[in-house]
């Protein structure tokens, strides 16, 4: 079953979204607060996507998505927020969320985002071939979803692992903002540019020996990035 949690304080808004995700065929387990939402997700492992409500009482929902992603990197995240303010969606971004949906918004476009994050987590994926893509200092197993570098495992969100395997498969290549956007979130969503320049902010304090002069994954100013490695 396709378990997604929803952590909403809002009842109606809890009942709406829920509603339209079983209608999409998801398994939901809800949760008003942030420390119920910690409870849920440790006694249901099998989760695949957490929908969070930034504004919470007691702990907020960047502080939740920080401690979700300090116990699984591979579960997708997205933010629900009311707000509008660039800081929010960045600061959503840069604690470990893949994504976020501001609200008002429609059942579809909700639905379409859960939909196209549960296939890159591995849901309704294909295992990649046994094959390994080897350059040093780095090793991405396909099999797996892992990435290594000089030997050390580098935890990744499944969203990461996506545009790695997006450089790693094209070295050299400058692979425009809407060329990442497509492969790695799919061609059908409704987000904007600059997720993909967020996450790759993110990738680089994890995988850059100096994230501000980055070796691996440079800039195509005006165009997108390439990968160096």
């Amino acid at each position: 079953m396709r378990k997604v949690l929803v952590l909403e304080d809002e009842e109606n808004i809890r009942s709406f979204v829920v509603i339209n995700l079983k209608r999409a065929g998801y398994e939901t387990i809800e949760a008003g607060t942030g420390e119920e939402a910690l409870v849920k997700l440790k006694q249901n492992p099998s989760i695949k996507v957490a929908l969070l409500d930034v504004m919470l009482p007691g702990i907020d929902g960047f502080e939740v998505c920080r401690r979700i992603r300090a116990m699984d990197s591979k579960i997708g995240i997205i933010m629900l927020t009311a707000r509008t303010q660039e800081m929010d969606k960045i600061t959503g971004l840069m604690t470990g969320a893949d994504d976020y949906v501001t609200k008002p918004f429609s059942p579809a476009e909700l639905t379409a985002r859960v939909d196209a994050l549960f296939r890159r987590t591995g849901g309704e994926e294909a295992v990649d071939s046994g094959e390994e893509l080897y350059q040093p200092p780095f090793l991405l197993n396909l099999r797996n979803r892992t990435l290594e570098k000089d030997g050390q495992r580098v935890k990744l969100t499944q969203v990461e692992y996506g545009i790695v395997k997006l450089f790693m498969q094209n070295p050299g290549k400058a692979l425009s903002r809407e060329e990442i956007l497509d492969a790695v979130w799919g061609r059908d969503y409704f987000g904007e540019l600059k997720i993909v320049d967020v996450n790759i902010r993110r990738l680089r304090i994890k995988i850059e020996d100096n994230p501000t002069s980055p070796t691996y994954i440079n800039t195509v100013w005006g165009f997108g990035y390439k990968w160096g490695a």
